[in-house]
């Protein structure tokens, strides 16, 4: 798609692995934004190639997904060669893979993640310095604070 982002509301990439934030989403803010949704990370890149967009929502677990981004051989060496171990980190933590790939593709859209980091301003402060423009919100949000979140995106 292409044409004057600007007059249209605004796109935002949803990148999850089941439909619970894009239904939410649709149901209680799609009169605001328009919300498309890529089920793993590989598919998110390929939308951001092909379409203008405002944001990317990133959900921080993806433990249906087919396909993970990341080294799980390499992970699994980290992990003293227990694969499953090696897999749960990268289920537990593909919505940084997904970032660090939209990053190193180039893409500079905001992202705005889909997690608690409350209890870990260190982790938020590091993937800030890594993949800014990058903020959160909490896995219970609402959608008054979703909608102060993606809004406060542009500023």
């Amino acid at each position: 798609m292409s044409g004057n982002v600007e007059q249209q509301r605004p796109r935002v990439l949803v990148v999850e692995d089941g439909h619970e934030y894009i239904e939410a989403f649709v149901r209680y803010l799609g009169d605001e934004f328009e919300f498309v949704r890529a089920g793993d990370g590989m598919a998110a890149l390929s939308q951001l190639t092909e379409a203008s967009w405002h944001a990317v929502f990133l959900d921080m677990r993806f433990d249906r997904a087919e396909c993970l981004l990341g080294d799980l051989d390499a992970l699994e060496l980290q992990f003293q060669g227990d694969r499953s171990r090696a897999k749960r980190f990268l289920e537990d933590n593909q919505g940084t893979y997904v970032a660090a790939a939209i990053r190193e593709a180039g893409h500079t859209h905001p992202l705005l993640f889909s997690y608690d980091f409350d209890s870990e301003p260190r982790r938020l402060a590091h993937l800030r310095s890594q993949y800014a423009p990058l903020d959160y919100i909490g896995d219970t949000a609402g959608p008054a604070e979703i909608r102060e979140a993606l809004w406060g995106l542009w500023g």
